[in-house]
């Protein structure tokens, strides 16, 4: 939908290492989160994934990773995609005021959810989240055709959230 909405060129998918507002869990190992990032995206040209964070020692720290995109790529607008149920804890990321300089932030919004933002939005045509992903499958439901069947299938081999508390 961001894709075509905002006509990018490309939209590179980043998964953490190791999330700053996350230190005391880990719901994957960072390597799993990158093959079922490759396996979702798997097929669609405009879309790449990055694992540059997972190499890095220590919590992922946007402003890091962004600020060598925006050297790597110095013509480049930058957007960076954020879900609403983030938005609460945007004012407490590591120099996000550089941050709002250097990209664009675009907010996926729920379906009914309350646009008290000033970010371009895109709201999701289907409402599934991770969070909601990781709570069915902690509780044994199925998550089909909430993911793509790769995805599942890597959930289900690494048995990834099944100790999770939904």
């Amino acid at each position: 939908e961001a894709l075509e909405q905002l006509a990018l060129t490309r939209v590179i998918f980043i998964p953490a290492a190791q999330s700053p507002h996350k230190l005391g869990s880990q719901p994957a190992p960072p390597r799993v989160r990158i093959e079922m990032v490759r396996a979702a995206i798997a097929g669609e040209p405009l879309f790449e994934c990055d694992g540059s964070e997972v190499e890095r020692p220590g919590p992922s720290f946007t402003i890091d990773t962004v600020e060598r995109h925006a050297a790597q790529f110095p013509d480049a607008q930058l957007f960076y995609f954020i879900g609403h149920d983030n938005l609460r804890e945007l004012h407490t990321w590591r120099r996000i005021e550089e941050l709002r300089k250097i990209v664009r932030f675009v907010v996926f919004d729920r379906a009914g959810c309350d646009l008290d933002h000033d970010f371009i939005h895109i709201t999701r045509q289907i409402d599934i989240s991770a969070t909601e992903v990781r709570a069915r499958v902690a509780r044994g439901a199925s998550v089909r055709y909430l993911v793509p069947e790769a995805v599942r299938a890597v959930i289900a081999r690494e048995r990834l959230y099944q100790g999770d508390t939904p």
